[in-house]
């Protein structure tokens, strides 16, 4: 492999000391003044020598995963193996790489020693920040020769794609696994006693059940307290909306809005498809993007994420009249509707409650927004100075209209969700199970 050699940082600094060196040469013995130029000239030759003994380069791999997971870290392994034995000091590499996978494009490190003594390996974390395909297109290493003066320097271009989908490790945690065994509706299909509308069967009345179950009836007649056992309900139709306007683009925590919501909206899939329901996603911007099929079963989960990952960014204002109206037209049932949505100003939520309203009237609305830390914090500000005392006035002043905009939503009969990223995904599974045991989906 062809490896250029370029000078070291240290040879640099070194040479550009020759030129007060011959300076004062100059100034003090003119006739010697060609002793400078040599010893450049020699510090360059033994400058080339170094470069030329640093060993040679047999092989550069790069190794990267293809799928990945929003603002989850993906590591990117290099391997430089050489001939003979490999350079006494570390070898630096860098990666160059789609900005979607990295904030900067590109990340750095150094190589350590990977067993064999000729073999060299180094890796990197990157994080990716936005969902779709990006790729890895480019690999530098360089290393020093014995006395550090020069580098070789290696150059590799590569086309490695890597499929960024929504992060699935809510999906994944102990503590929702833990809950999905215990809860009614676990990996076993059972009865559910007490809730639900359709009658399963009659057991004898134990303590701590609640009276209310018990059927007076049959308990007079086999002359002891007998509790009727409901079945849960089931196959309700659940719609994940997703306003995918400029608003929802904006970062929370070095993350898009959208991908936060996606991530906690796919959590509640997960867990509503484990009980029987049926899970659908809707995107829209200024116009619809996306309906797909009710997924029916937990099997059907991987499809459901693949349809999250095609839900795209957009710069524009989010048309809710439209959006809206559509996905009404194509439910012939009541349904579960949750919207994840934000808004910058009072005149675009006054078209989405206009829009929400209308939706409200056959369908069970949940309406999903993050809490804006942002905000909270500039409201919280200590006034310091007169623009620190205006910034907290007029950030009060949002937080004031986007507090009276949910109090109008919850007015319509809206179920309102405001809280951290981290939070709103088990918020939405606590209300969407307190729907479900309420019977007010179907």
């Amino acid at each position: 492999m062809t490896s250029p050699i370029v000078p070291s940082a240290r040879a640099l600094v070194l040479l550009a000391l020759f030129a007060p060196f011959a300076v004062v040469i100059a100034a003090t013995v003119p006739g010697a003044w060609m002793i400078a130029p040599a010893a450049a000239l020699a510090f360059v030759a033994m400058s080339v020598a170094d470069g030329l003994l640093a060993p040679r380069l047999r092989d550069l791999q790069l190794r990267a995963p293809s799928d990945a997971e929003i603002g989850q870290p993906i590591p990117l392994t290099v391997l430089a193996e050489f001939i003979g034995s490999a350079p006494r000091r570390a070898p630096e590499a860098a990666v160059g790489f789609d900005p979607r996978l990295g904030a900067r494009g590109t990340a750095g490190f150094a190589l350590t020693i990977a067993g064999d003594p000729g073999v060299r390996s180094g890796e990197a974390a990157i994080v990716p920040v936005r969902r779709g395909t990006g790729s890895v297109t480019e690999l530098w290493l360089r290393w020093p020769g014995p006395l550090g003066l020069a580098h070789r320097q290696a150059h590799r271009r590569f086309d490695h794609a890597v499929r960024v989908w929504p992060d699935l490790s809510p999906v994944r945690s102990p503590t929702l696994q833990a809950f999905l065994r215990d809860a009614q509706f676990g990996l076993v299909a059972r009865r559910v006693r007490g809730e639900g509308s359709q009658f399963e069967a009659l057991s004898e009345y134990q303590a701590g059940m609640d009276r209310r179950r018990i059927d007076w009836k049959a308990s007079a007649r086999h002359t002891r307290l007998y509790a009727r056992e409901n079945e849960s309900e089931r196959d309700n139709q659940v719609v994940l909306a997703f306003d995918c306007g400029h608003a929802m683009c904006e970062p929370v925590d070095g993350l898009p809005r959208i991908d936060r919501a996606v991530s906690a909206a796919l959590t509640a899939a997960y867990v509503a498809l484990k009980g029987g329901d049926r899970v659908a996603l809707y995107g829209f911007a200024d116009r619809p993007q996306l309906m797909t099929p009710f997924a029916t079963d937990s099997r059907e989960f991987h499809r459901v994420q693949t349809a999250a990952a095609g839900l795209d960014y957009a710069s524009a204002e989010p048309n809710f009249t439209l959006a809206l109206a559509t996905l009404a037209a194509r439910l012939r049932r009541r349904s579960l509707i949750v919207l994840f949505s934000d808004f910058a100003d009072t005149t675009s939520a006054e078209l989405m409650v206009e829009s929400v309203e209308r939706l409200v009237r056959r369908h069970l609305v949940i309406f999903a927004t993050l809490a804006d830390t942002e905000l909270a914090e500039l409201t919280d500000a200590p006034p310091d100075s007169l623009r620190a005392l205006a910034t907290a006035v007029a950030a009060d002043g949002l937080a004031r209209q986007r507090a009276v905009v949910l109090q109008r939503l919850r007015h319509l009969g809206v179920d309102v969700i405001e809280a951290p990223w981290q939070a709103i995904g088990y918020r939405l599974i606590d209300r969407y199970l307190a729907a479900k045991r309420a019977e007010a989906i179907g």
